[in-house]
């Protein structure tokens, strides 16, 4: 069938690759020239703005996947789009968009006889060839006739319309503050191992772990393949940033009481990581010094 793609990022280029791989038409826009320029290569149609995209859409109802990043980005690509399309043409938005925010999108689009497709998408750039898990959202005939696109996109299995306007983005976000949680648990225990008496070889053990362990999962074949590069990890910084996601799961948990204390604490353990040096671990050994006399370090400086 017939769509368009808004964004060519990691994930967006890939997915129109896919797509058209999937014997689909795809219309592509995105900022960068270059980008454009690399999908009409693999088969895909450019476009130079969303006016010119959506003229060039001759299907209906005409379907606009934005792939773009989540925020204003992704609203006001939304609103201009709304305000381009027909009544009963749909747009798709599979970037990590916050649900609350997805929800006011799709209220605006609804004023202009717009559906919006809220698609929760993960498969970050193994996508492309291992397919992508979608999570979707959205009035369900909206969602049924995206349906040709979400199975040419995901591996057997791997789509699921699962709730109504607001669940695709609401399920993506859980998904991505439990893979916070299972991240942290892997870096600790691989630090543990490290800093332990034995020498052992981490990628060894991680390949280990993943036949016939209970621990065993995509993440741990990735762990394979860094340690591989790099066995002790020493040509990468200890950042880790974050979009979004483990922040809105922990409001979430707590607007609905429900207690989430390793995925919270695994995205504090992000924020630590981008500190040089943490004040509060001074203010804590300055306490111990007072109340216990307990030895402190003295910061020295070049």
């Amino acid at each position: 069938m017939q769509l368009a793609m808004v964004g060519l990022g990691r994930m967006g280029g890939n997915m129109v690759t896919r797509l058209l791989r999937g014997g689909h038409r795809v219309v592509v826009y995105a900022r960068t020239e270059k980008s454009v320029a690399q999908a009409v290569a693999g088969g895909a149609i450019g476009s130079k703005g969303l006016d010119d995209l959506v003229t060039k859409l001759d299907q209906t109802p005409r379907i606009v996947w934005v792939m773009v990043p989540a925020g204003k980005p992704t609203d006001d690509t939304i609103d201009q789009l709304a305000g381009l399309l027909k009544p009963g043409d749909i747009i798709i938005d599979g970037g990590n968009t916050n649900y609350q925010e997805g929800l006011r999108a799709y209220e605006r689009c609804k004023k202009h006889g717009v559906s919006l497709v809220d698609a929760g998408t993960s498969g970050g750039v193994w996508g492309l060839e291992e397919g992508y898990c979608l999570m979707v959202g959205g009035d369900a005939a909206a969602v049924k006739q995206c349906e040709p696109i979400f199975k040419t996109l995901a591996p057997e299995g791997g789509y699921a319309h699962v709730g109504a306007p607001g669940a695709g983005h609401f399920s993506k976000m859980v998904h991505n503050g439990v893979e916070y949680g299972m991240l942290q648990a892997y870096g600790e225990g691989f630090e543990i191992l490290k800093q332990s008496q034995f020498d052992y070889d981490l990628k060894q053990l991680a390949e280990l772990w993943r036949h016939g362990s209970v621990v065993r999962s995509w993440l741990l074949d990735l762990a394979v393949l860094a340690f591989a590069e790099d066995p002790k990890l020493e040509k990468i910084a200890g950042y880790v940033d974050d979009t979004g996601e483990g922040r809105w799961t922990v409001q979430a948990a707590i607007d609905e009481n429900v207690p989430a204390p390793v995925i919270t604490l695994s995205l504090l353990a992000r924020l630590a990581s981008r500190q040089d040096e943490s004040f509060s671990a001074k203010v804590i050994a300055a306490l111990r010094n007072q109340f216990g006399g307990h030895a402190v370090k003295s910061e020295t400086h070049a």
